[in-house]
């Protein structure tokens, strides 16, 4: 068995929103407003364009997906890497194709490429399991939401990645608050 883990390139978009639409079904089912349960062939293009959309390709075919958002769209929730559209094909979930590749990404992208202390994503508390998961996979909860869209309550989770980095992180941090409160 052979993993290749990857950025996804323009002639993956047919099998990524495959994966993505049928491993989104359960959002769907939640009438969660995301992008990514809704995404057509074109949307996975933008999002391959615009992002750094990873894959998992398991014995030349993509089982899993996640993208680390480029641009700085989040910042007035998180200054730190966010993490989105992360995605299993249902025929190989439980295989744990997805934890790798999150990991993979978490380890050798956010961590080693970028150099940054910690990773971060969000999920929907009504959604049955991703919290949950998301938790047993070292996430943890620091800001709870809702954008008013109906989704009901969001939350930001992060997992930190380089401990060491993370203590000078959190020190820098309270100490520029300290700052701009005096």
């Amino acid at each position: 068995m052979s993993e290749i883990y990857r950025l996804a390139r323009q002639e993956d978009a047919e099998r990524l929103q495959y994966v993505t639409y049928e491993a989104y079904e359960t959002i769907r089912q939640l009438e969660l407003k995301w992008p990514a349960a809704q995404a057509d062939v074109a949307l996975i293009q933008e999002n391959i364009k615009n992002n750094d959309c990873y894959v998992l390709e398991v014995d030349g075919v993509i089982q899993a997906t996640v993208s680390h958002l480029k641009n700085r769209a989040l910042n007035f929730i998180t200054d730190l890497p966010f993490v989105m559209w992360f995605a299993v094909d249902p025929a190989a979930q439980g295989k744990g194709y997805g934890k790798k590749l999150l990991n993979w990404v978490e380890q050798t992208i956010i961590r080693d490429q970028a150099g940054a202390p910690a990773v971060t994503l969000a999920t929907a508390e009504k959604h049955p399991y991703l919290l949950s998961m998301y938790e047993r996979w070292g996430y943890e909860r620091i800001h709870a939401f809702d954008h008013g869209t109906g989704d009901g309550t969001m939350h930001l989770l992060r997992k930190v990645v380089n401990p060491e980095l993370f203590s000078t992180y959190i020190r820098e941090k309270n100490e520029a608050e300290t700052a701009n409160r005096n």
